[in-house]
């Protein structure tokens, strides 16, 4: 019946999307806001869309296994250029919109793109600046021609001029259309997610139809099946996170997807929409925490002791959760009350009142940060995977939560740990291979089809899976101690002070870090304490202010031993954003790169007597 609530997954990712049309008709598949309004589109207008888009493509030359690329912002017309290569029998490749001239050309050649997709004129000129040495490009389409007016250029179409082209295509062609979509199959080449580049250039993740449609054929075991599921989508859509788990799930379940305005909105746009659902990054949810820690600052005392009663009531409730007790009559009576008095406010402040269901995944999170969600009545699980297996390998099971794992195998998938400690996985989701590099390929995926993670990490006897760390990461101390950097970490993140850390040690005599503060919380200590700074680099100088991160970092040092105390810190003096090498498009710092780029600073954290 048309509208129900039922999965729509077929055998590749465009004979999904019709049948996911086909099934829901003129509902709502997405909405973005327009002069300050939601508009929604209806899948049938989506498919419009991407069918004018496909049939362009193939006016313009393009052929099954062709490749084109998608550089731009989560909008909604990245999907449209997604799924339209994807029914012209094409594959989709994703390009930052953070990336540089350098990097696109990198990208564009190493994929072979013959169109992409660029969401503004900045985009636009990082591909001008490089086509010449792009000699498989042929065609730009641009989404948003303003600034353009008057730019002429044989090779660049604006969006609107380009599904001009595919409206006169469909004429007298009516059944290419079947035919661009019957032209790919299960093993074929889909998508290309490319690797962020930390320790060397990016590698592109191949996915066949087979690896993600299996993916989507489970999505209902994640997220719940029905027909009134919000989802915001603000994650890069060029990320395996929003990609799989934001868009083509939302794909298979019929999840509206609501497009954030940008990155500054979010916030924003979450007290909005109020999704039912929502998937984010540890970043985001520390960002979440942070703006309740500090307006609970700015309370009267009468809100900061309701808030300290209440909370002490989640954590309790939590409590019997998490040892598998029900909790007593008197206190779900009273996390009731909770609810209505406090929590209530709290979660539509953050924009999860709503939500049933929250995920992290993508990087490591402080379970005291999970603990304190669960504590707000948000069913927070964390789940595990790689760009390389497509999304999902692990999740926590709703009857059984164990804070500090990543939950579980998914049923549909296979995970072990080999003798060394490291994590394998195995199933029908794993990638096909590394993009023109057999070799890194060879050293990732054996004989046997298990991918090698680099992920080192343990399974206890209730199958429950623990990440100590990557493999790489694991700090040997000069003494012969074995640290995991990334528990210390977690913890130094919780603070509202702290956006982000990179602790140091290999093979020294002990533990320093390098930390970048979050820049809002910090900015309104400043101004509370009356310390006088100028600019971020002033601020991250001020005494006061290390003396803040200080502290901080001696709250964390508490919870471990002795040698696996921070003895020293260095605050980056940077104003970091996802256009900076340091960082990854998830605004994770990335470790090889820091610890290159301010060797000298930590040199000195060694060095010097006093801390730097």
């Amino acid at each position: 019946m048309a509208g129900a609530a039922v999965l729509t997954v077929a055998e590749t990712i465009a004979k999904s999307f019709v049948l996911a049309v086909e099934t829901r008709g003129d509902r709502p598949a997405l909405r973005e806001k327009t002069f300050g309004i939601w508009q929604a589109v209806s899948w049938r207008q989506w498919l419009q869309t991407s069918r004018e888009i496909a049939y362009a493509l193939h006016a313009v030359g393009f052929r099954p296994g062709d490749v084109a690329s998608v550089m731009a912002s989560p909008v909604p017309e990245w999907v449209y250029a997604d799924m339209a290569v994807l029914c012209a029998g094409g594959v989709s490749s994703g390009i930052y919109p953070t990336d540089s001239v350098s990097q696109v050309q990198y990208l564009v050649n190493d994929s072979r793109t013959r169109v992409i997709f660029v969401e503004d004129e900045e985009q636009l000129d990082k591909v001008l600046a490089c086509r010449a040495a792009c000699p498989t490009l042929e065609k730009i389409v641009v989404f948003d021609m303003e600034g353009l007016r008057g730019f002429c250029d044989p090779m660049v179409l604006s969006l609107d001029e380009f599904m001009a082209i595919g409206r006169n295509h469909i004429n007298g062609r009516e059944a290419l259309w079947d035919e661009m979509i019957g032209s790919r199959g299960p093993d074929d080449l889909a998508i290309l997610v490319y690797t962020s580049g930390t320790t060397g250039p990016p590698k592109g993740a191949m996915h066949c139809n087979r690896s993600v449609v299996h993916q989507m054929r489970y999505a209902d075991a994640l997220f719940p099946l029905s027909d009134s599921e919000e989802r915001l989508v603000f994650l890069p859509l060029c990320h395996v996170a929003e990609r799989i788990g934001g868009y083509y799930l939302s794909l298979a379940l019929g999840s509206v997807m609501n497009f954030a305005e940008s990155p500054e909105t979010v916030p924003d746009n979450l007290r909005e929409v109020q999704p039912t659902a929502f998937l984010a990054v540890p970043r985001i949810w520390e960002k979440l925490y942070s703006a309740v820690t500090i307006a609970l600052k700015d309370a009267t005392p009468l809100q900061q002791w309701m808030y300290r009663r209440a909370i002490a009531i989640g954590h309790r409730m939590t409590g019997h959760r998490l040892e598998g007790k029900p909790a007593p009559l008197a206190l779900r009576l009273a996390n009731h009350a909770a609810y209505w008095l406090v929590f209530r406010n709290i979660r539509r402040m953050i924009g999860l009142d709503r939500c049933r269901l929250a995920f992290t995944g993508a990087a490591p999170i402080s379970p005291d940060l999970i603990r304190w969600y669960l504590a707000l009545g948000i069913d927070m699980r964390e789940v595990y995977g790689q760009t390389e297996n497509c999304g999902v390998a692990t999740a926590m099971p709703a009857d059984r939560i164990k804070l500090g794992s990543v939950g579980k195998a998914v049923p549909w998938g296979e995970v072990m740990i080999c003798p060394r400690g490291e994590i394998l996985i195995r199933g029908d989701f794993v990638f096909r291979g590394y993009l023109n590099q057999p070799e890194k390929t060879a050293e990732t995926i054996d004989a046997k089809g298990w991918l090698h993670t680099g992920d080192v990490g343990a399974i206890d006897n209730e199958g429950f899976i623990r990440i100590t760390d990557r493999m790489k990461d694991i700090i040997i101390t000069a003494g012969g101690k074995n640290i995991t950097p990334s528990e210390i970490e977690n913890q130094l993140k919780f603070s509202p002070y702290i956006s982000d850390a990179v602790v140091v040690g290999d093979k020294r005599p002990y533990l320093t870090c390098l930390v970048m503060i979050d820049q809002e919380n910090v900015e309104k200590f400043a101004q509370d304490q009356h310390v006088p700074f100028t600019n971020y680099a002033s601020l991250c100088r001020a005494r006061e202010v290390r003396d803040l991160i200080w502290r901080e970092i001696e709250a964390v040092n508490a919870n471990f031993a002795h040698v696996e105390t921070i003895k020293r810190c260095f605050l980056i003096e940077q104003q970091l954003t996802p256009e900076d090498e340091e960082l990854t498009p998830t605004m994770k710092l990335k470790r090889s790169f820091v610890n290159k780029r301010y060797a000298a600073e930590i040199d000195a954290m060694y060095r010097d007597s006093a801390m730097a």
